[in-house]
C-alpha cells in the first residue's frame, strides 16, 4: 500500500497537469477507505454527509430557512390556539358612561374589556358550547380576582354568562374603532318606528 501511495501522488499530479479529470480515492488524501468522516481540505464534508465545499453553505442556508419557517409556524400556532381565562362582566351602575374606546355603555352593547389588546380587536369568546365574536371596547378588568376579560352585560347575556366563569378566547381579527362599534344592530322595523320596538 505504501508503494502504491508513493507512486500515486506523482501520477495524479501528471494527470492534473494534462487536464484529465481523475477523481482521487478518498484514502489518497490521507484517510483510510473505511473512514466515513471524509472531510475535505477546504473544510466541507464529503458527499457522504450531504455537503461539500459549496454544498455546506447551501445546507446551512437551507437549515436557516427551515429554522425560520419553523419559527413562523410556531408563532402562527401560538396566535391561533385558543387560550382560556377568567372572565367577569359589568354594566349596571355604569350605563351612560363612555368606554375607554369611546362607545356609550348600554345594556345592549356587546363587547369586552382587556388591559392590553387594542380597541377594535375581535375576539371569539366561547363558553359552555356557545361562541360569539366580540370587539374590545374597554380597559379592564380591575376586580383583582385574576380575571383577564370583562364582558359587557350585552356580551354576557348573549353567552348566557351570569357569574365569573372561565372562557376560551381566540383573537380572530380587528375592526375599525368607532362610537357605534358593538352597538346592537337596528332592524328595519326598529328604524321605521325610530328605535327599539316594544316587546
Amino acid at each position: 500500500m505504501r508503494v502504491l501511495r508513493h507512486h500515486l501522488g506523482p501520477l495524479l499530479a501528471l494527470l492534473a497537469a494534462l487536464g484529465c479529470a481523475a477523481a482521487a480515492p478518498a484514502w489518497a488524501a490521507g484517510t483510510s477507505p473505511g473512514s466515513s468522516s471524509g472531510s475535505s481540505a477546504t473544510g466541507g464534508s464529503s458527499a457522504g454527509t450531504g455537503s461539500g465545499a459549496t454544498g455546506g453553505s447551501k445546507a446551512s442556508a437551507a437549515s436557516q430557512t427551515s429554522t425560520a419557517s419553523n419559527a413562523r409556524a410556531s408563532q402562527t400556532t401560538a396566535t391561533t390556539v385558543a387560550r382560556s381565562g377568567i372572565a367577569t362582566w359589568y354594566g349596571p351602575g355604569l350605563y351612560g358612561h363612555k368606554t375607554a374606546c369611546g362607545q356609550t355603555l348600554t345594556p345592549g352593547l356587546i363587547g369586552l374589556a382587556n388591559r392590553t389588546l387594542p380597541c377594535g380587536t375581535l375576539v371569539k369568546v366561547s363558553y359552555d358550547g356557545r361562541s360569539r365574536i366580540v370587539p374590545v371596547l374597554d380597559r379592564g378588568p380591575y376586580a383583582g380576582n385574576g380575571a383577564s376579560w370583562d364582558l359587557t352585560a350585552g356580551a354576557a347575556g348573549a353567552l348566557e354568562i351570569t357569574e365569573t366563569v372561565r372562557i376560551a378566547t381566540l383573537v380572530v381579527g380587528a375592526a375599525p374603532n368607532s362610537p357605534t362599534l358593538g352597538a346592537p344592530a337596528v332592524t328595519s322595523g326598529e328604524a321605521a318606528f325610530g328605535g327599539a320596538q316594544a316587546g
